[in-house]
């Protein structure tokens, strides 16, 4: 069987609000792409990457008026996908949920969040994704209270023809820009703030991780981290990514993705990447005229120990790096085209 993680950029924007795929001439909130290119663009990367299991980050927006798995489900049955069905967790209040979209066929899946709600006491375990941890962030001797903006995903997975069960955990980690500054010393005190939270994130995160492999349950860890060794000034102020906390480094616990591994081992060397920003000008202190973009390896699909040898050929299906997409020219357009990030996949032998 085969599983992705998929990052969408504003996914939300191709939708009405009961769900229905917008396939028309209007603007996507993609820059210089239409609701109908982006669309078209993604049915070819969903059709192509032919995955049992999808889990999307940046899903369409779940509130009042619009429904996640609705929207999902429509634009499967739009371009008649073998992952037809949705499934999603807790919402968020940033218009980018995580969901998963799966075969059911293939898989059974559902929403199984563990640990204990928000109201239970600090030493009863873990606690579930959608309450609050509580962490020394700045060494003061006293607890901040950190939430997740966007709540990780926590499936339960079994696989109807062997049987085999799995659990998965969709993630989209993300340090927040420093709003609100005004000036140089602001921008600095917000950004290492909001990075010290990303990463006390990241150590929630890994202890429920810890939390799954002493019960001996098979897991995937998949989705966008936002960060990797080396993206940005202040991995080196923290001494650690939040790559190397979720990845882990206690031995029989370490998570295995061979991308992250080759980034880990070749800092200063050429590494895969699987996102392709484009910079504002500002963002490179006008070093150079004109934009450019920004490639980084962001996006990943972690194995646990008891899955390592049942997994292979992960492969991010990159336009200008992955030789079976650039010579598929629909395929390498509708790539640039649908989204900022591209597909990454692993097939499991289950």
């Amino acid at each position: 069987m085969r599983i992705a993680t998929y990052n969408v950029e504003w996914f939300n924007a191709l939708f009405d609000d009961d769900g229905v795929p917008q396939d028309d001439a209007q603007p996507s909130a993609r820059r210089g792409v239409t609701r109908g290119q982006q669309l078209g663009g993604l049915g070819i990367v969903f059709t192509a990457i032919d995955s049992d299991m999808i889990l999307v980050v940046e899903a369409p927006n779940h509130n009042t008026d619009r429904k996640t798995v609705r929207s999902l489900e429509n634009f499967a049955k739009f371009f008649d996908l073998r992952a037809r069905r949705a499934v999603m967790g807790f919402r968020n209040d940033t218009q980018q949920e995580i969901a998963l979209l799966y075969d059911p066929d293939v898989v059974s899946v559902r929403h199984e969040p563990h640990g204990p709600p928000e109201s239970a006491r600090e030493q009863e375990g873990v606690p579930r994704f959608d309450g609050v941890f509580r962490i020394d962030l700045d060494i003061d001797a006293s607890a901040e209270q950190v939430r997740f903006s966007k709540p990780p995903l926590e499936l339960a997975v079994q696989v109807k023809d062997s049987g085999a069960r799995f659990r998965v955990i969709g993630v989209h980690l993300k340090s927040k820009a420093p709003h609100g500054a005004t000036n140089d010393d602001q921008v600095m005190r917000l950004s290492i703030a909001n990075r010290r939270k990303q990463l006390a994130q990241a150590i929630w995160l890994r202890r429920r991780i810890d939390e799954e492999l002493e019960r001996g349950e098979p897991l995937i860890v998949m989705g966008d981290l936002n960060d990797g060794p080396g993206l940005d000034e202040f991995e080196g102020l923290f001494g650690r990514s939040t790559l190397e906390i979720v990845m882990g480094d206690a031995p029989g616990k370490v998570l295995h993705d061979p991308h992250a591994r080759w980034a880990l081992r070749h800092r200063l060397g050429a590494i895969p990447v699987s996102a392709r920003f484009l910079l504002a000008p500002q963002a490179r202190n006008g070093s150079e005229p004109g934009e450019r973009y920004l490639s980084a390896l962001l996006d990943y699909i972690l194995v646990s120990p008891d899955l390592r040898p049942h997994a292979h050929g992960w492969r991010i299906w990159h336009p200008f790096d992955d030789p079976g997409c650039w010579w598929v020219p629909e395929l390498r357009d509708a790539l640039l085209t649908a989204s900022d990030h591209f597909p990454v996949t692993v097939d499991l032998d289950l």
